[in-house]
């Protein structure tokens, strides 16, 4: 009897039992084809709504990443009375067999063949068609993006060692191995001109747009190391999408609002993993990590919170108060506040982002006049009295620093280390260390049952 690879197994049974409409419930999978399933824009449209259903599970950006990114980093650190989650991503003692790393992996790749299922649809295609399969050919991006961040070393390091397997098809015989970084990334930068040419509309910040596509892009280039590619698309968001940066005046009202962006509003949200009231993954969101009256167990360590000057907004998402029966005194962060019946979404792109991104990027292309730009239109909105005039070395420390301030708790901070093959300095919690670049930990374990399943896979070195 044939086996079927685990990776495959996994990503087919959501599509075969997860609830919902149309093409969700079918009989088993190997006998009705994807094509054969979609009909009508209804299924497909149906089918692409699967692919942002899967985004909100607390496996992805409902709080395994946005968590691990901050504390396998230096931003946050566990509280020594917590519920016991998370801790080999605080003491970096991570196993093949790590669940959460498993979860990624499983939950991204479902994401990735219902997307694919959209992608390969053959319904005539229209106005609505290019729309939501410019959509679905985003969220693969995403997703691919995603894995070969945390599974393979940063593209910066070295592009030409393994990343993640690339499945564009829904074969399920197939046991891919591990594509190049440099192939991953080329497939992540041809879906992305895919989606930003067949988008059209503007479905608020829950759904992808042209120009979110774009940031992605942008923000793929940066971490390629192609920083003239990732400056011209940072540039082109900024300068022509009619987005908002988010004002000193609006910053809490911002962060304390649970809902989306809507259409033409165009506030600083480029994409956002939405949960809402019904929509939510409940004690396993990623607020539940932060809120007092929840598990708590996340604390900003004081390592960042120093970072930020007496006039910075954004000292506003730290109460300075106490743990109990733990630290005393504690900075607890509230940038996912409670108060109302409604969940915090999830920001994937901000346009505050794509400021740092074109100041970093037109240093390193070696126009300091710009970068010093692009940094204090996004400071003059942060921190007003602060502008900066540093030059070399150390405007590009200051670039780097003010990234890890304005996108702290959001899952960015351990992958932009890797890309800059940087130490990670742990100054704060129990846990204190220096973490080198080339600590097996920097990058997630493949999964051992996928090890076990697919002979063609092989395994990241130090697991």
């Amino acid at each position: 009897m044939n086996k079927i690879p685990h990776l495959l197994l996994f990503i087919i049974l959501p599509l075969v039992l997860s609830c919902g409409e149309g093409f969700l419930k079918l009989d088993p999978y190997m006998e009705v084809s994807s094509t054969s399933a979609i009909q009508t824009t209804k299924d497909l449209e149906t089918a692409l709504n699967g692919c942002y259903a899967q985004l909100r599970s607390p496996g992805l950006f409902g709080r395994n990443l946005p968590v691990i990114g901050d504390l396998a980093a230096d931003n946050v650190y566990l509280s020594t009375r917590n519920s016991g989650k998370y801790q080999a991503f605080e003491q970096h003692t991570i196993t093949s067999n790590n669940a959460e790393y498993r979860t990624i992996w499983f939950e991204a790749y479902t994401a990735i063949l219902r997307a694919n299922n959209v992608i390969n649809s053959t319904l005539p295609v229209d106005f609505v068609i290019s729309q939501l399969k410019g959509e679905a050919y985003a969220l693969r991006a995403l997703m691919y993006f995603t894995l070969v961040k945390t599974f393979a070393r940063p593209y910066t390091y070295n592009p030409t060692m393994p990343g993640i397997p690339l499945v564009f098809q829904d074969n399920p015989t197939l046991r891919p191995p591990r594509n190049t970084i440099e192939q991953v990334y080329k497939a992540i930068t041809a879906d992305l001109d895919s989606a930003s040419q067949m988008m059209t509309a503007d479905q608020g910040s829950a759904r992808f747009s042209r120009y979110a596509a774009i940031a992605l892009h942008a923000k793929a280039r940066f971490y390629m190391g192609d920083y003239t590619r990732a400056l011209m698309l940072a540039s082109q968001v900024i300068r022509q999408s009619g987005y908002k940066l988010l004002p000193y005046t609006s910053f809490i009202q911002y962060w304390s609002s649970p809902v989306s962006q809507t259409p033409g509003q165009r506030l600083e949200t480029l994409f956002e993993v939405s949960a809402d009231a019904s929509l939510n993954a409940s004690s396993n969101e990623l607020g539940y990590m932060y809120q007092q009256t929840a598990y708590g167990d996340l604390l900003a360590g004081g390592s960042l919170t120093s970072l930020y000057g007496s006039g910075d907004i954004r000292r506003k998402l730290f109460i300075l108060g106490k743990r109990e029966s733990a630290e005393n005194p504690a900075w607890i962060v509230n940038k996912y506040p409670t108060g109302h019946s409604d969940w915090d979404d999830k920001k994937i792109l901000r346009l505050s982002e794509l400021y740092l991104i074109a100041a970093e990027a037109a240093f390193r292309i070696g126009n300091e006049q710009e970068a010093l730009t692009y940094l204090n239109l996004l400071i003059s909105e942060r921190e007003p009295s602060l502008q900066y005039t540093n030059s070399g070395q150390a405007l590009l420390e200051a670039i780097i620093t003010e990234r890890r301030k304005e996108l702290a708790f959001e899952g960015d901070r351990f992958h932009d280390l890797n890309r800059l093959n940087r130490e990670i300095h742990r100054m704060d919690g129990q846990f204190k260390a220096i973490i080198p670049f080339s600590n097996s930990s920097r990058i997630g374990p493949i999964p051992e049952v996928e090890i076990i399943e697919n002979e063609n896979l092989v395994q990241n070195d130090g697991y």
